[in-house]
């Protein structure tokens, strides 16, 4: 008779079995087997939460677990809060950041201007001379009320030029880019009066017929001209300025400022100031008795005298709204100055 001997492990104790199984009646040699097991059972972790003083938060327990809702109320809560924080403190509400208006805020349509019936003659484009008073030019409030940083980079960039040039030699560059702008401006007036002579004459100038095919794409959208480098004053916030054009552009009037360029201006924030400036010839039209009609929209024209495609950057009556209020902060700083 064989035995088969196995160990078995509690937890806390080790204990021997003995089971007695009959392998056979008869003799043979055998090899007595014995083999012996251990079982291990893992040991129950112990939780935190039964380290928790149970007797301290038994109310609070029997509060949450007694009603089927919730007990708590404004009152409570504050209550509550009180406990935990402590009072809150007495402190001004912030102030809320709105858009800042000029002092003296003018609208950009004119809201008692009559509109006069359009007359058999109003095709012919208007042009009226700039009256030389004491009132500042838009190019001058402008120039003046440049930030710091504009500042540094026109210095940076005239200093950078009289180091390529010399003194001389800037002041030339700067005189031919004038005569360029002005010769370019004639050209458009003599295209849009119909005067094709005085058009190619000027275009037999190279950098002329560049700035010309530059625009060309843009000319077909333009129609209906009703003035031409005519004079304006605001007769409210007086200052004046030369507007290059107010025609139709798609279907829509606009104050439409020709700018020449030898470098690209793809996006409408490369142009600078001239938004501002647009704006500016926009209300001052609109406020300005020798005009019988309104402007709510803009169009700044970037020409280029290799006569790559010019850059036409539309100003819709929203983004014009914006640009005349940032002109009237202009135009009460210069006050301010002066």
């Amino acid at each position: 008779m064989q035995f088969l001997q196995i160990l078995s492990r509690k937890p806390g104790s080790l204990e021997m079995l003995f089971f007695q199984i009959p392998f056979c009646q008869k003799q043979f040699p055998y090899t007595c087997l014995s083999t012996s097991a251990c079982v291990y059972s893992k040991k129950k972790k112990g939780s935190s939460y039964e380290q928790v003083d149970q007797e301290k938060y038994k109310n609070l327990v029997h509060s949450v677990t007694s009603y089927k809702t919730s007990a708590q109320t404004p009152e409570t809560i504050l209550e509550e809060d009180n406990w935990l924080y402590g009072p809150p403190a007495k402190h001004s509400p912030p102030i809320k950041t709105g858009t800042k208006t000029p002092k003296n805020w003018v609208p950009l349509i004119n809201p008692s201007k009559r509109i006069l019936p359009v007359s058999s003659d109003s095709n012919v484009p208007m042009k009226i001379g700039l009256q030389r008073t004491k009132m500042p030019s838009v190019t001058r409030i402008l120039q003046q009320t440049l930030s710091p940083q504009q500042v540094f980079y026109l210095e940076r960039w005239k200093q950078k030029m009289i180091e390529e040039l010399g003194k001389e030699g800037f002041e030339e560059y700067t005189k031919n880019v004038f005569l360029q702008g002005e010769r370019f401006h004639s050209a458009l007036e003599s295209i849009f009066l119909s005067e094709e002579t005085a058009a190619r004459d000027q275009g037999e100038d190279d950098v002329v017929a560049g700035y010309l095919s530059s625009v060309e794409h843009v000319l077909e959208d333009i129609s209906e001209v009703k003035a031409l480098e005519s004079g304006v004053h605001h007769e409210t916030l007086q200052y004046m300025g030369l507007v290059d054009c107010v025609a139709k552009y798609r279907g829509q009037l606009c104050v439409i400022d020709w700018k020449t360029s030898e470098k690209p201006k793809p996006f409408l924030q490369n142009t600078y100031d001239n938004p501002l400036q647009v704006a500016a010839y926009i209300g001052a039209i609109n406020h300005d008795a020798n005009y019988d009609f309104q402007v709510r929209c803009g169009l700044i024209v970037v020409a280029y005298k290799n006569g790559s495609p010019a850059h036409p950057h539309f100003m819709d009556p929203d983004l014009c709204s914006q640009y005349w209020n940032k002109w009237l902060f202009r135009l009460e700083e210069y006050m301010d100055k002066n």
